[in-house]
């Protein structure tokens, strides 16, 4: 056994196992290690433990000390120095014209190296960039690629489910993810929907891969021909989670049904044919598999206790009922002697509706008189009248024009047999060919 305390340089980071030397160190204290790039600065995320010796990678560095108010004012110190070494990178790097995304800026704990973390997309020739931050830092100068990944990691951020990014919080290591998870667990397809900030696919998807693929295993496949506890059918859709199955039946093909997991019976997985010599169970056997919930059926469900909130709004609603109860009951009064009112008013039927006069009284109403001989029967009143006496209509002059032959200009005979109203001289005018002229009206 090797006794052992756990560091993690940043947050986020992976930790590492050092050689405390027999020093307690608390959990969360300030340390100063030895680590390949010299002393570096970190926190203690594991107390002393004991550990396998085959966990251990010999030789482990050993601890420095405890972090004293000195390496305090030291690390701020380092924090301002990376900000500056930034800026001067970014206008070098401008300068230079490199096609490369400055990340993150890092200082040695003693000041003696400063490693640049940069993004690109493919390789950069940056050798003329180093000797120009050498020559203004005048100490070791180390750029580092890194990939996108890596680079969330590093600036952190909230992912799209509202929390802190898993690489930049506590996930130690990337985890391989590939698009078969995301067709595994039926999520949409959409880049959009299964990338994280980092442009790559969501670690996440990794998570319950394998509760996904142990659901994928025990449950049946779509177009599967399975057998219910109300007949035979195909499977039409599958949810892992609830592990329910939905079957188009062949008895009720329009309207499919939702069973569980335990209460079907596979007998073809998958598409396919169906097996000639099957004959299907009897439906009482096919009855027996449906599920019944066993603590529903032996015990009972206990009744709820109620709350003193609850009693306390039943009370505030008991009196507003019974002070409401008086008003509710005068109002059912009223509307009872309206309806009887009006039904002593109702006409009955079959009797005729009354006219009102001239002068707001009732007359009865007027009866159609018949006509015998298409003549109407005179009026009291208009029987004394002496009857009005035609008058003769004078006929209308006109003047007779002779006959005389068309002349230039005049409108060509109307053909005999032709469509459209007679040919008829206008007063003034010239007769129609022929000579004949047409009486006037009235004769």
């Amino acid at each position: 056994m090797t006794e052992i305390i756990s560091v993690r340089f940043r947050n986020g980071g992976k930790q590492y196992y050092f050689d405390p030397r027999g020093v307690q160190v608390p959990l969360g204290a300030a340390v100063i290690i030895e680590t390949a790039r010299g002393p570096e600065y970190g926190h203690c995320v594991q107390s002393n433990a004991l550990v396998e010796d085959d966990q251990v990678v010999q030789p482990l560095r050993p601890l420095l000390r405890l972090a004293t108010e000195e390496d305090e004012r030291t690390l701020e110190k380092n924090q301002e120095k990376e900000k500056r070494a930034f800026q001067i990178c970014l206008e070098k790097i401008a300068a230079h014209k490199l096609e490369m995304k400055l990340v993150r800026v890092e200082y040695n704990f003693d000041g003696s190296k400063i490693v640049f973390f940069f993004t690109a997309d493919g390789r950069v020739d940056f050798r003329a960039l180093v000797r120009d931050l050498a020559g203004v830092f005048h100490t070791h100068i180390e750029l580092r690629q890194i990939g996108v990944r890596d680079e969330a990691k590093m600036v952190g951020g909230l992912g799209i489910c509202g929390r802190p990014l898993c690489c930049g919080s506590f996930l130690r290591e990337f985890q391989p993810v590939s698009i078969k998870m995301a067709k595994t667990q039926n999520l949409s397809l959409n880049p959009t929907k299964i990338s994280g900030t980092c442009g790559r696919l969501m670690c996440c998807l990794k998570y319950e891969q394998e509760a996904y693929e142990d659901a994928v295993r025990r449950m049946p496949k779509n177009d599967s021909f399975v057998e219910t506890p109300d007949g035979v059918g195909d499977v039409c859709q599958v949810d892992l989670l609830k592990e329910r199955v939905k079957v188009r039946l062949d008895s009720a093909p329009e309207t499919p049904k939702c069973y569980r997991n335990c209460e079907i019976c596979v007998v073809r997985n998958g598409k396919g044919k169906r097996p000639e010599d099957y004959v299907p169970p009897a439906p009482e056997e096919l009855a027996k598999r449906r599920w019944v919930d066993p603590e529903a059926r032996t015990a009972p469900r206990p009744a709820r206790e109620r709350s003193a909130l609850e009693e306390a709004l039943e009370r505030v609603f008991q009196a507003a009922d019974e002070e409401a109860a008086p008003l509710r009951e005068k109002k059912n009064a009223e509307h009872s002697r309206g309806r009887s009112g009006s039904a002593r008013r109702k006409k009955p039927e079959g009797a005729a509706a009354p006219q009102e006069g001239k002068k707001g009284g009732q007359q009865p109403p007027r009866q159609k008189q018949q006509r015998q001989g298409g003549q109407q029967k005179p009026r009291p009143e208009q029987a004394s009248r002496p009857p009005r006496q035609p008058q003769e209509k004078e006929p209308r002059q006109q003047q007779a024009a002779p006959a005389t032959a068309p002349q230039q200009g005049d409108r060509p005979p109307r053909k005999p047999g032709g469509r459209g109203r007679p040919h008829r001289r206008r007063p003034g005018g010239k007769p129609p060919q022929g000579g004949q002229q047409q009486p006037p009206k009235g004769e």
